[in-house]
């Protein structure tokens, strides 16, 4: 995955408007789920259930209840009375996939060309206090694309500079971004690439000293702030704002989201990390096989696109067997379609293509279920069918990895959502000429 893959720098844009503080005390680590679904028990039976944390379980049951999974088990599983009933017998049954490098929300693809429909990209170095929920629109067509493909969660993203801003994880379901959210802040995303090189002045060696210079200010920050206040210190690497929107990184309360494809690049985030005790997770990650044992060591996810085997600059040593051979190693795989709001359907595919490349099944699916959870915090609600959990489930027609299968059902926080989109209405449409109006 390039850089661009994920935080795509482009022409100069409206910047995102700064983060609101109210809008995060709101939401209280998103463990609100808005709109919880109604206290009827849906029951689905007899499909091929995979939890992606334990054995799939054939002829597998699945109750859900208030937004949440209530149990999985066998057929011998009981159903309560009164329970709605959805047959899965033939199907495949899974997690809701969590998608772990988008701009989800923030930008409406088909119309790039107009500014006014861009809201992820911005023209500062350092913004940490920008959160995009502030921009995200929950009526974007992209949402019913991906929801389509069975996507219920995802982390989406700001561009641009070396600090580009929050990450922030939401459900693709809800009438309001607040409602939408699942965990705000959950990462600060940092690009180490030549994307970011501007904020160094060209140099790489001049990103990453800015950068210790920002974390060093930020960790002192909080001590000083009343001088600072007072104009009574020298100037700090950013604005307040920012350097209080950074505590929640040094606390190791959110991961530091590191866009590396490099080796040298991936080597230097984790001297960062280690020097300033910060969780990490590499974004891109095209060399990150050459350090994979240095990886596993810290347990650093790696959100990997597994379609990079073409050298460049970035990543000269790319190769498709890349997240086999770290999963190899023990490091957390993550996977991404590496593309953009036109093609994060396709993130089952990139991990089918993992797998074609000797990535285990299971691990791929993790891959995008229950790793990207654990990366951003929310392994404890989100990612796997286990009680207690959000009720976040697809029904699929097959193996969710295989190009033949499609999603048929899907459920968010126990809502069940439709599978069309502006794209199936456009195929009814036009199935027919002249077409229907």
């Amino acid at each position: 995955m390039t850089a661009r893959s994920l935080a795509q720098p482009g022409p100069s844009q409206p910047r995102l408007a700064a983060v609101a503080a109210a809008l995060a005390l709101a939401l209280p680590l998103a463990a609100g789920l808005a709109a919880p679904a109604s206290a009827q028990t849906i029951a689905i039976t007899g499909g091929t259930v995979h939890p992606v944390s334990g054995p799939r379980i054939e002829r597998g049951t699945v109750l859900l209840r208030d937004g949440r999974v209530v149990a999985v088990g066998g057929a011998d599983l009981a159903v309560p009375a009164g329970a709605e009933r959805v047959d899965a017998t033939g199907k495949w049954v899974t997690p809701g996939l969590f998608h772990p490098a988008t701009n989800l929300g923030l930008v409406l693809t088909e119309i790039g060309a107009q500014p006014q429909t861009q809201e992820d990209a911005k023209e500062g170095d350092i913004d940490a206090a920008i959160n995009p929920l502030d921009a995200l629109n929950p009526a974007m067509m992209t949402l019913p694309v991906a929801r389509s493909e069975g996507i219920t969660t995802a982390v989406t993203s700001p561009s641009g500079g070396l600090v580009a801003g929050q990450s922030v994880v939401v459900d693709l379901d809800g009438a309001s971004a607040a409602a939408m959210a699942a965990r705000t802040p959950a990462a600060m995303l940092v690009d180490l690439g030549e994307n970011a090189k501007r904020a160094g002045g060209g140099s790489r060696a001049g990103t990453v000293e800015l950068l210790r210079r920002l974390l060093a200010d930020a960790r002192e920050f909080p001590r000083r702030r009343a001088e600072f206040e007072r104009n009574a210190i020298r100037p700090l690497a950013a604005s307040a704002q920012d350097l209080a929107a950074l505590q929640p990184v040094l606390r190791g309360e959110i991961p530091m989201y590191v866009i590396a494809n490099r080796r040298s690049d991936i080597e230097t985030a984790l001297r960062i990390g280690r020097e300033f005790g910060l969780r990490l997770v590499i974004a891109g990650g095209v060399e990150a096989w050459q350090v994979a044992d240095s990886l596993a060591a810290r347990r650093v996810p790696v959100v990997v696109h597994s379609y990079s085997d073409i050298p460049s600059f970035e990543g000269p040593a790319a190769r498709l067997d890349n997240a086999a051979l770290l999963a190899k190693a023990g490091v957390p795989v993550l996977i991404t379609d590496g593309g953009s709001n036109a093609h994060f359907r396709n993130l089952r595919y990139a991990a089918g293509e993992a797998v074609r490349h000797g990535l285990p099944w299971d691990r791929a699916l993790a891959g995008i279920t229950l790793e990207p959870a654990r990366a951003f915090g929310l392994g404890e609600r989100y990612g796997s069918l286990e009680a207690g959990k959000v009720a976040n489930v697809v029904i699929w027609s097959g193996d969710p990895l295989d190009f033949g299968s499609h999603a048929e059902r899907v459920w968010i926080r126990g809502r069940e959502v439709p599978t069309t989109s502006r794209q199936t209405e456009l195929l009814e449409r036009y199935r027919t000429l002249p077409p229907k109006y």
